[in-house]
């Protein structure tokens, strides 16, 4: 059985990650997507809440799975024994990144391969940073999300008292 994880801490989930979860799921016969728990970030979700919206969000996917974790990428790969890491480029500034990663996490675990998926072009500008800030600003970002993280960010600004998407 081909496993694979794609990482991240989705917050929140774009329709450019969900293009690489479909795109890679054809590609495994399980596709974990595994829930970055950061302590050194202060995230708009909880990882309960991304949990949630993530499993909402692929529930049409079978073979997907939402898993959160921390630590290091390579101790979840193994965890979850996983064969891959799926990671997903927008850009060439992506790449210079992700290649080092790719790079550090096969000297960690030489038996973890790294595969890249360039996002679609209907995504490749998008970001959760540019999803938070255009919806702090009140923008429509129904374009770039899924309806449920329109609701939930709408839920997390009343009760800030914030701009309303």
């Amino acid at each position: 059985m081909l496993r694979a994880v794609y990482p991240g801490s989705f917050d929140p989930v774009t329709f450019g990650h969900l293009d690489i979860i479909t795109r890679s799921a054809k590609l495994v016969d399980e596709l974990i997507v595994g829930v970055l728990v950061n302590n050194a970030k202060s995230p708009l979700f909880s990882v309960e809440e991304r949990v949630k919206i993530l499993e909402k969000t692929v529930e049409n996917l079978p073979n997907v799975k939402v898993i959160p974790f921390e630590g290091l990428l390579v101790e979840f790969v193994r965890k979850m024994k996983a064969q891959m890491v799926v990671r997903g480029l927008r850009a060439i500034t992506d790449f210079e990144y992700e290649l080092q990663m790719a790079q550090t996490n096969h000297k960690l675990e030489p038996e973890v391969e790294t595969i890249f998926l360039t996002t679609s072009l209907d995504y490749s500008y998008l970001s959760s940073s540019t999803v938070k800030e255009v919806a702090a600003f009140g923008g429509d970002i129904s374009q770039f999300v899924p309806h449920i993280v329109i609701e939930r960010m709408q839920e997390k600004m009343d009760k800030k008292g914030e701009c309303k998407l």
